[in-house]
């Protein structure tokens, strides 16, 4: 630290909070330990009785808090993301769309191994609504060397260590199966619940179907609807191991490629997740999501399907080992 005169502080980074008295108005801090000194503000600092500032000595080899931020947002921010402004040596990105929040988290450790800086975001994953905070950085003393920043960018590299995936409005298809819904014994409950959950994050349910509990025609069915422009197919019953539970047979007899039968997830463990490779003309290749929900999604609030459903509508591909990884954190109620 080093004592200035007030009226040559213009430029100079205050080490303690300055408190103002205006009788019936107001007490507190009129300025805060990190702010850059202004011309405005030394009439005001002035009027307060300080005619000396503690200030940080400024050198080439140190940055304000404030400057460091802002390397760290370069760091972090992406497409899709928007940036506060830098305050006390903080910055947050926001989500400018619905999106699934993707983290290097390799990358992310290394930076906050470093010391004196921090990044904090949301779990890679997770879906954060349009206007929400992702991610929160700051730098943690008011100057900041400059090698320090240096090494940040290193152990961050050239890619911004977030990304956020926008979802996509893609067209759905139901497929409800059961003969006690079928043959009109009971009521189909479960449409109206998933429909919910899809047309909530944007997509468009243009084919719902209730089925017999048959394997053959089930098949035909999902593929039908692939056929006709679904590009995520949600099949509904039969997903437990009794004999007339033929959905995952059914999945499987399309050819789909097969992620996983269960995931460690309650409630949702009886979950299939699939992808049927869809050849378009030009010869490209789109990966249909095939998904079989089982029983839970009908009553219960969170299950599995409102973990992954974001990331199947963003076509960001779900590996086995993702669905592994769940298991922490897997207990979604009680």
């Amino acid at each position: 630290m080093k004592l200035v005169r007030t009226e040559e502080a213009a430029g100079q980074v205050l080490c303690h909070d300055l408190t103002r008295i205006v009788v019936g108005e107001m007490k507190g801090a009129a300025f805060k330990k990190g702010h850059i000194v202004t011309e405005e503000d030394i009439p005001i600092l002035l009027s307060m009785g300080k005619e000396h500032l503690y200030v940080w000595e400024k050198n080439e080899n140190m940055l304000h808090e404030d400057e460091g931020a802002e390397i760290l947002r370069s760091l972090t921010q992406n497409a899709c993301m928007k940036a506060t402004e830098p305050r006390e040596g903080k910055i947050n990105l926001i989500a400018e769309c619905d999106g699934v929040l993707k983290v290097d988290s390799r990358r992310l450790i290394a930076v906050n191994s470093l010391g004196e800086v921090m990044i904090a975001t949301k779990r890679s994953g997770e879906l954060i609504r349009a206007g929400r905070p992702l991610a929160g950085m700051r730098v943690i003393p008011l100057v900041i060397e400059k090698k320090k920043m240096e090494l940040a960018r290193e152990a961050a590299g050239e890619e911004p260590i977030l990304r956020l995936i926008p979802l996509k409005k893609k067209k759905a298809a139901i497929l409800a199966t059961g003969s006690e819904i079928f043959k009109g014994r009971i009521k189909d409950t479960f449409t109206p619940v998933v429909e919910g959950k899809l047309t909530e994050l944007g997509a468009c349910v243009e084919e719902k179907r209730i089925l017999d509990d048959n394997d053959r025609l089930t098949t035909e069915a999902i593929l039908d609807v692939i056929g006709r422009g679904a590009e995520i197919v949600c099949v509904t019953g039969g997903m437990s191991v009794d004999p007339d539970d033929k959905t995952p047979l059914a999945i499987k007899n399309t050819g789909a490629e097969i992620i996983s039968y269960g995931a460690p997830v309650l409630p949702g463990a009886m979950l299939m997740l699939a992808y049927y490779h869809k050849k378009e003309s030009d010869g490209s290749e789109q990966l249909i999501p095939v998904v079989g929900l089982p029983g839970c999604v009908m009553y219960a609030k969170t299950t599995i399907f409102d973990v992954i459903l974001p990331r199947l509508l963003a076509d960001d591909k779900i590996l086995p080992e993702d669905l592994f990884a769940l298991g922490e954190g897997g207990l979604l109620n009680g």
